[in-house]
């Protein structure tokens, strides 16, 4: 709710010339905190307490959401102070991510873990869905600046039940990581040198680097099919909706699934395709079916990703590994953005949004053809990944 507010909030900020460029912006300041900072925050959440990292960024993003809706709700809010504090929040997420990503597999037996990842994908996408249509009809009604607040009082539900969570498996203090250069610098190693690893969190850049249609959704919604913040929310809400309804059928066929990586290949494929569908559409719901599609392609393609990385990662290494991860899985869609909004402001969003799923289809097929084990892949491999 708050990442679909931070683009509208934005687009209502800069003149209608400047609207592309602005919104390509955004996803500029949000990946320089996740460039400078993830290879530090994977090292912290192999060191450290991994629940109470998670308490410690959820409070310090819930006060810039809170000051967020202060400076709006005042009228002291300019575009520059919208994109500092994404900024900030993005660089609080960059600390949380490793440190939830490494927690859940621990709480899990290994057999069901496949079968997690997909409930996981439900409670997340669940949340994606309800969250941005929830905010088109708040902005509607009141305004952005009261998404800001409900985002407020999202965090204390969420600092809640991790301070509820009891009996979290303890981690001995030799599988703990020390703080320092050396062990990232491991850490970022190790990761490059599994294919599998490497090759999932290259589809993952590609995909959202070329294929970052989101970010221009308010210009569609507006100047293109002009459906209004109702509309706008529920076209943001529409990849979630796919994402959500296949998660769900996840749960039961992922370990039915043989060929695992023809299937994420696949999945990638489909992502592209439809991200060219979105950008040739003008009906609102051919628009929404295009975006649903990229959403169900993707969690098949997030569920498969996982899979692989969480079951070839020791739990040691989980936190480094995921924070690589993320330059790639945030990285790419905040370039995306501000890849999107450059060719907008110079060719118009149409070319931009159909360029970007032909780049992501050409991207993926090179990515298969330079990595023969990601083809190859299959789920009765049960490969086994040791740090030295």
């Amino acid at each position: 709710m708050r990442n679909a507010a931070i683009l509208w909030h934005v687009s209502l900020l800069v003149p209608e010339e400047k609207k592309a460029l602005a919104l390509g912006l955004v996803g500029l300041v949000r990946v320089v905190p996740i460039l400078v900072f993830s290879f530090v925050a994977g090292v912290v959440a192999d060191a450290v307490n991994r629940q109470k990292l998670m308490i410690a960024t959820s409070t310090a993003m819930m006060l810039v959401s809170a000051l967020l809706a202060a400076v709006t709700l005042a009228r002291r809010d300019t575009v520059w102070l919208v994109y500092v504090l994404a900024a900030v929040l993005a660089a609080m997420g960059t600390f949380d991510n490793p440190a939830r990503q490494s927690l859940y597999p621990s709480l899990v037996p290994r057999e069901y873990l496949a079968n997690a990842i997909s409930l996981n994908g439900i409670a997340l996408q669940t949340a994606s869905v309800f969250g941005p249509m929830l905010g088109g009809i708040i902005i509607s009604f009141s305004g952005v600046a009261w998404v800001y607040v409900f985002d407020v009082f999202s965090f204390l539900v969420l600092i809640g039940t991790l301070l509820a969570m009891r009996d979290v498996p303890k981690r001995a203090l030799a599988e703990r990581s020390e703080i320092s250069f050396r062990a990232g610098l491991y850490g970022l190693k190790w990761v490059f040198s599994q294919p599998l690893i490497r090759s999932s969190m290259l589809l993952d850049f590609f995909a959202t680097f070329f294929a970052s249609a989101t970010a221009l959704l308010p210009i569609f919604a507006q100047d293109v099919l002009e459906v209004g913040p109702k509309g706008y929310g529920v076209l943001v809400a529409a990849p979630a909706v796919g994402a959500m309804l296949t998660s769900v059928a996840m749960v039961s066929m992922v370990e039915r699934i043989e060929a695992r990586g023809r299937v994420l290949i696949a999945a990638v494929v489909v992502y592209g395709l439809a991200t060219i569908g979105f950008g040739v559409s003008t009906h609102f719901w051919l628009t929404f079916a295009c975006l649903f599609a990229t959403g169900a392609a993707d969690m098949v393609s997030t569920v498969l990703r996982n899979l692989i990385r969480q079951v070839l990662t020791p739990d040691g290494l989980r936190g480094r590994m995921t924070s690589v991860n993320m330059m790639f899985f945030l990285g790419g869609p905040q370039l995306g953005e501000l890849e999107a909004g450059l060719v907008a402001q110079i060719l118009g969003p149409l070319v931009s949004v159909v360029s970007g799923g032909v780049g992501c289809v050409v991207a993926v097929l090179l990515t298969a053809w330079r990595t023969p084990e990601l083809v190859a892949y299959r789920r009765e491999e049960r490969q086994a990944a040791a740090a030295d």
